[in-house]
């Protein structure tokens, strides 16, 4: 006579059942049931996975962090030619004998002016545009390198209108941009791109198309830059007026760690100043 309750003989029926579908070939709280150690490899082996079959997915970028060296030699050339006094903008007063000569240089303003690019193999444009804003006579920032087919967008966050054009009629024509209004545009290729005003002098400023460009950032006062990038070499170089500037150093970036710092600085004042066009 058996004397098996009715549950008892359902549990020994249910473990004489073969498995079927998923159970068969095991979720992962059967995995680590039978192979003992299993369930964070089951884990890493379906995180593997989902990222494998997500169109499009590509390594997380880390930020590197570096210095930029040689800031004071780079001169300004808006500021040098109002100085002159046949230009009729403005002129010093006498030289103070307790400030010294050097913080009387009128060199470039590196958190805006100063553009260190990251070069790769091939760059590719944001899906969003880079932005330059027209405030207070001068553009933010004043040069920016980015990949070909890039967009920029203008904004003019004055109280009256502007009128940017870039010189040698590249494409860029001098359509006036409201108070409080943005105009888009896209370079045609590869180059350099001077940018000025026909209402304001002082606006002047420059877009370099660099096929390579991947990433860029702008320094602090005192030189430190960071920015965001996938794991790769590249090589850093620093812009100023549209112009490379001083020499470029090659940066490794490693997939981790997460922040990694560029033990070489990159001198951008190396040559003495920058290119010979600065000053024209």
């Amino acid at each position: 006579m058996d004397t098996r309750s009715p549950r008892s003989a359902g549990a020994q029926h249910d473990e004489q059942r073969p498995l079927v579908g998923a159970a068969r070939f095991g979720s992962s709280g059967l995995l680590a049931r039978r192979l003992p150690g299993s369930s964070r490899f089951v884990r890493r082996l379906a995180l593997t996975l989902a990222i494998l079959t997500v169109p499009g997915a590509a390594l997380a970028a880390v930020t590197i962090k570096g210095r930029a060296t040689g800031m004071p030699k780079l001169l300004n050339p808006v500021w040098n030619e109002a100085k002159d006094p046949k230009a009729n903008r403005y002129t010093f007063r006498e030289p103070s004998p307790t400030v010294r000569a050097d913080v009387r240089a009128l060199f470039g303003y590196a958190p805006k002016e100063l553009c260190i690019a990251a070069l790769g193999e091939k760059g590719a444009p944001l899906k969003t545009p880079r932005s330059i804003v027209i405030a207070g006579g001068r553009t933010s920032p004043v040069t920016i390198v980015v990949a070909e087919g890039q967009q920029i967008q203008f904004e003019n966050q004055d109280p009256f209108p502007h009128k940017i054009y870039d010189v040698g009629n590249k494409g860029l024509q001098p359509v006036e941009i409201a108070a409080a209004k943005t105009r888009a545009w896209t370079p045609p290729g590869p180059g350099k791109y001077e940018l000025r005003d026909q209402l304001a002098p002082s606006v002047r400023s420059w877009i370099v198309v660099e096929p390579r460009a991947v990433a860029v950032a702008y320094p602090d006062r005192q030189g430190n830059f960071a920015m965001e990038i996938e794991a790769g070499t590249y090589t850093l170089q620093g812009y100023f007026n549209g112009e490379p500037v001083g020499k470029a150093i090659e940066a490794i970036v490693k997939p981790g760690p997460d922040e990694q710092f560029i033990k070489e600085p990159v001198v951008v004042g190396e040559a003495g100043g920058p290119s010979a066009e600065a000053g024209k």
